[in-house]
């Protein structure tokens, strides 16, 4: 159920601010898939990845970094990996790079008030010293008035929302920190050839420019205005949700992947939101490249990037640089990249069944 507290219609929304979402000449992008929440693990890729030194300060320089969304939920670090994606923005900009945290699904969820995949440890992470004193006022205001006085209900009530549920909901709604935050961000950006977006582009939106995808996901998040049905943040098959070029029929949707890069004059779409087998994973003859590796602690996947340099693509996986094949054979290079898990590989499964449809000989 969706959220919308008093509070969020009391404080004065800034105007939607049009953020720049295209950028040519770019000589080095490193692009993280899903967080959810593990702050190491996004911190150590980024160590890998040489833009961020020790102290996870930014050294890349004029690399740009762009993060696919879904920072919150399922893990219990979202609001450290926020703070840095904010302290690093600005650390990038002075140096010549950029950092683009986009606007994932989970994102939308949180602002809105979908907290079904909140981690305890998040609302732990917004605990004060008057949290207590907050979560009673909440009671008083959000529960259901005909049953606050029966204690199994209000036990129910405030273990359902716990200490830090209201400094969190606080800093997702109306202006609040990262409400605002992630209403400055974009869902979609074209870096040289290459798009990045959480989900995907489906059919229905095939046609909309870039600029008009950011916007209509910044209206769903303005919080004076409730969401409309069906809207682009919340569609099943809008850019923040769809699946269909992770996992779709590459038969059925090709034609449709070159039309979008067509229009949009790219070569490469660059998807989060789906988990892959364990690694980078290309798509449609490297037009669709899949970088969601289940990085968090909540999935058990690497450290790996998707990096781009002077045109280059390869595979940051724990660390190791890798050539990323656009089409062909992918076994060899999924293979070298399970040689560098520890075992068993996540990648082995995926391997054997490559192996089998295709009959590769061992």
């Amino acid at each position: 159920m969706q959220i919308r507290t008093l509070l969020s219609l009391l404080v004065c929304v800034p105007a939607l601010v049009r953020a720049q979402d295209t950028f040519t000449g770019v000589e080095r992008v490193v692009a993280v898939g899903d967080v959810h929440g593990d702050y190491e693990q996004f911190v150590l890729v980024l160590r890998q990845a040489k833009v961020v030194d020790d102290k996870a300060r930014w050294i890349g320089g004029k690399t740009h970094l762009v993060q696919t969304g879904d920072v919150p939920d399922r893990g219990p670090d979202s609001r450290r990996v926020m703070e840095l994606l904010m302290e690093l923005a600005g650390q990038a900009k002075k140096a010549g790079g950029r950092v683009h945290a986009l606007i994932g699904n989970h994102e939308v969820m949180n602002v809105l008030g979908d907290l079904r995949y909140v981690a305890p440890g998040e609302y732990a992470a917004f605990k004060s010293g008057n949290s207590a004193t907050l979560q009673e006022r909440a009671f008083a205001v959000l529960s259901d008035s005909a049953r606050r006085a029966d204690p199994a209900y209000k036990k129910q009530w405030l273990s359902d929302h716990p200490l830090g549920w209201v400094e969190h909901r606080l800093a997702f709604e109306g202006n609040g920190r990262y409400a605002s935050w992630i209403r400055g961000n974009n869902a979609v950006v074209k870096i040289n050839n290459m798009v990045f977006l959480h989900g995907g582009i489906g059919p229905q939106y095939a046609a909309m420019p870039l600029r008009d995808i950011n916007e209509g996901v910044r209206r769903v998040l303005d919080p004076t205005k409730p969401p409309a049905e069906g809207n682009i943040a919340e569609d099943a098959e809008g850019p923040l949700w769809f699946r269909g070029l992770a996992s779709g029929d590459e038969a059925l949707l090709s034609s449709h992947v070159d039309t979008v890069l067509t229009r949009l004059g790219a070569d490469h779409m660059v998807i989060g939101h789906t988990v892959t087998p364990g690694t980078i994973l290309p798509r449609y003859a490297g037009k669709v490249i899949m970088i969601d590796v289940g990085l968090s602690a909540a999935y058990g996947g690497p450290p790996a990037a998707l990096i781009a340099e002077q045109g280059v693509l390869y595979t940051l996986h724990r660390g190791q640089q890798l050539a990323l094949p656009l089409s062909g054979d992918l076994v060899p290079y999924l293979k070298a990249a399970a040689a560098l898990d520890p075992p068993p590989s996540r990648l082995g499964p995926y391997i054997d069944q490559l192996m089998a449809s295709r009959a590769v000989p061992r």
